[in-house]
């Protein structure tokens, strides 16, 4: 069976290229960078190359700049809380959206717990906050600013730049959650005014196993694992080498491909979004319209009357790898953080499926994902009892309705 993968927010493939440079890091050149032999110094080679590489789609100021993590999801603990614990003398106040991921929201309340504060700032509808509400929630007591540069459930993007200028304005730090967008949109850390950036080579072919903090000379970090003093003391733990430079060599290739792939995703994402509205009624699109405010890798679909998880199984049964924008991990209906925050009716939001694009997704995919959708959802319709009752009039549809298609 041919199958169509779209979860590439999740996850990507490891290009031939990423995985031909790691290689060698596995078997010939296998020493510790922190070694003084020849072997250490293959390793110490390999490592400030790849800063260098991941430096460069950020256009950060300096390799050194670069902290590698074991992943996003560290390099956003990192931030959140080595920035807090280096200046609780400042203050213990935090200014974050109420849609971050949860690697910030949960690092935000751990430092709660600890006696911080942190205010959330609330979206619109499309999941965009408004940089004036950001300078609102700011105290005297304020150390850090998260925002994420674009959203992992709807792909939002936020005002950086603007947040920027304001957070600059006060002296505080901004940090900016960059794991659902580098690699696909671009980035450059030093116009935008930003003093800490995550990212996560998986997302755009490089390997899982590693991540990436950027952090601005000037700002105050305190390391969060304790040990020896790889990565100028801010991060301990020998470093994972062989990922380090797949994901060097992912974040070079990122750099030079970045505006064919954002055309390439762009395109392929307009005629899904056009063909699942053709096709199938009662749909929503949650978040922007395609264009300058939403990633184009991302589209965030809810098919009203049905949850998502059944969606996602349908799908994958017929060959087609989504996510689900309801919580179906932990086995509960319990609807997505983000799709609450925009003020999404329940019924939709656990109707919600995340269709996420990459490079080499083809027209012809995207053709035959609506067609493959379209019948899914007619049949799980025909068994749900939501459908049922609003055929009969008893419950109304909170998606807009379109002509001819009811």
């Amino acid at each position: 069976m041919r199958r169509i993968f779209l979860d590439h927010q999740s996850s990507t493939h490891v290009l031939p290229e990423v995985f031909e440079a790691m290689k060698p890091y596995f078997t010939e050149a296998f020493g510790s960078p922190s070694s003084l032999h020849q072997f250490g110094l293959q390793a110490r080679d390999a490592l400030a190359k790849a800063r260098a590489q991941v430096a460069g789609l950020i256009h950060a100021e300096s390799p050194d700049d670069i902290i590698f993590t074991s992943g996003g999801t560290e390099a956003a603990n990192l931030a959140v809380k080595g920035v807090a614990y280096a200046n609780q003398r400042r203050g213990k106040h935090v200014v974050l959206t109420e849609v971050e991921h949860p690697a910030v929201m949960n690092s935000a309340e751990f430092l709660e717990k600890q006696g911080f504060t942190c205010s959330r700032v609330k979206v619109d509808k499309e999941g965009r906050v408004n940089p004036a509400e950001i300078q609102a929630a700011l105290t005297g007591q304020t150390i850090l600013v998260c925002v994420q540069l674009a959203n992992h459930d709807i792909g939002t993007i936020q005002p950086i730049r603007e947040i920027g200028m304001i957070a600059a304005e006060e002296g505080v730090p901004l940090f900016v959650d960059a794991v659902a967008s580098a690699g696909w949109l671009p980035i450059d850390v030093q116009a935008m005014g930003v003093s800490l950036l995550s990212l996560a080579p998986h997302r755009f072919y490089g390997p899982k196993g590693v991540g990436a903090l950027y952090r601005n000379r000037q700002t105050r970090l305190a390391g969060i694992i304790h040990g020896g003093m790889q990565e100028s003391g801010r991060r301990a733990g020998t470093e994972n080498v062989p990922a380090i430079v797949g994901a060097g060599v992912a974040a070079d290739m990122a750099s030079r491909e970045i505006s064919q792939r954002i055309q390439h995703t762009s395109e392929r994402q307009t005629r899904l979004w056009s063909g699942l509205q053709s096709r199938i009624p009662h749909v929503r699109l949650n978040g922007p319209e395609p264009g300058p405010g939403r990633t184009t890798t991302n589209l965030n679909v809810s098919f009203e009357f049905l949850e998502g998880e059944a969606i996602l199984l349908r799908l994958d049964m017929l060959g087609i790898a989504v996510a689900s924008g309801t919580s179906c991990m932990s086995k509960s209906l319990k609807i997505s953080p983000v799709l609450a925050a925009i003020g999404l009716e329940h019924s939709l939001a656990q109707g919600s499926i995340i269709f996420s694009l990459g490079k080499d997704n083809t027209d012809a995919e995207m053709d035959d994902v609506v067609e493959i959708c379209a019948s899914a959802v007619a049949k799980l319709r025909e068994m749900s009892p939501r459908w049922e009752e609003f055929r009969r009039g008893m419950i109304p549809s909170s998606a807009e309705p379109r002509a001819g298609l009811d």
